[in-house]
């Protein structure tokens, strides 16, 4: 059985459900409360990518991501798992629940998948970075099977055998994800796909784009902190140079992302690699310039005193870092060295 998301606008009842949380989530219990409250009221159902309406999920995306980071976090982690279990046609996930999407892959923690009968198997091993690990029901997991192939795996987190730990996460920053280990003592589970299906579908990069969806979300908090600091008329022409050039980096951001998701759609076979890869490169770029920029604009007032704001400039960098800086670039660099024509071209 496959299953698909209604295509209802999901942004009208984001913008209620979010509306008393916004500033509100501050631990990893609030981060999860918030992520029931929005799957509990259908705000999980988002246009799948490459639908049609990319840009209408990644407008959620970046409407929940503004309202808090970590939030956004496991919610672009649960509708990335739904997505998954669509592209890949895996039974319907059970009504109310909430997933995360596990497949970090650190060399000191393997996690291995033992197939069994009837698509049954095994989930053996410690799995790190898993995101709202407390807080989710169900994760996609991946691993490796005995004979070295990746595969993925859906997982019932209210089991015996698996056990949540406190451990793998320090940083200040995106705490309220609480991105833990998590331990697999031979958890039975399901396998999605067939062996490297999860990373060679279509829908791998059209996700890596939404993440950066994410990130723009977050710089939309911070730029509209300074752009609502500053008065309409007698403003310091210091703090008005950044507000301009701020507003240049959002909207190269922007319009990157929207070329993305009309490249994704028109092209709903296809990973549309480069252009997702560029569009990451460009909210990070977009990034490093705003935090900066809203930083020396505002001076320490805020970072000390507006909670959401601090919260937003110590979240953001942790999160962006979900990249992987310069070997996306050079990656990025090399697809663009092979491609032929003027790439450039306006």
């Amino acid at each position: 059985m496959t299953h698909s998301p209604g295509f209802a606008s999901p942004l009208p009842p984001l913008h209620q459900a979010l509306g008393e949380a916004v500033g509100g989530v501050r631990s990893a219990m609030d981060a999860g409360r918030w992520l029931r409250v929005l799957v509990d009221q259908g705000c999980d159902r988002l246009p799948l990518p490459a639908s049609g309406r990319t840009l209408d999920r990644w407008r959620a995306l970046a409407r929940v991501a503004a309202a808090d980071l970590s939030l956004a976090k496991l919610y672009e982690g649960h509708t990335d798992a739904l997505a998954i279990l669509a592209e890949l046609r895996a039974s319907a996930p059970p009504p109310h629940s909430r997933w995360g999407v596990w497949c970090a892959e650190p060399p000191d923690q393997r996690v291995e998948i033992v197939p069994q009968a009837g698509g049954a198997a095994r989930l053996r091993g410690v799995k790190g970075w898993c995101s709202g690990a407390a807080s989710v029901t169900h994760a996609l997991v991946s691993g490796w099977n005995p004979t070295g192939e990746p595969c993925l795996a859906a997982v019932a987190l209210d089991q015996l055998g698996v056990a949540v730990t406190d451990a793998g996460w320090h940083a200040v920053g995106m705490r309220a994800s609480a991105s833990v280990d998590v331990v697999f003592d031979d958890v039975p589970c399901t396998l999605v796909g067939e062996p490297g299906a999860y990373v060679h579908r279509p829908g791998f990069h059209h996700g890596g784009a939404g993440v950066a969806a994410c990130w723009y979300g977050g710089l939309e908090r911070i730029a509209q902190t300074l752009r609502g600091a500053l008065p309409a008329a007698g403003a310091d022409p210091h703090r008005l140079a950044h507000l301009g050039a701020i507003d240049v980096a959002m909207a190269m951001a922007r319009a990157v992302l929207r070329e993305t998701a009309a490249v994704i759609d028109a092209h709903p076979h296809e990973a549309c690699a480069l252009e997702c890869v560029r569009a990451r490169l460009a909210v990070e770029s977009a990034a490093a310039q705003v935090m900066e920029r809203a930083a020396r604009a505002l001076g320490a007032g805020p970072l000390c005193r507006d909670a959401g704001f601090a919260q937003a400039m110590a979240d953001l960098p942790i999160y962006i870092r979900q990249s992987h800086a310069e070997r996306d670039q050079a990656s990025h660099g090399q697809v663009v060295l092979r491609r032929e024509g003027a790439p450039w071209a306006l």
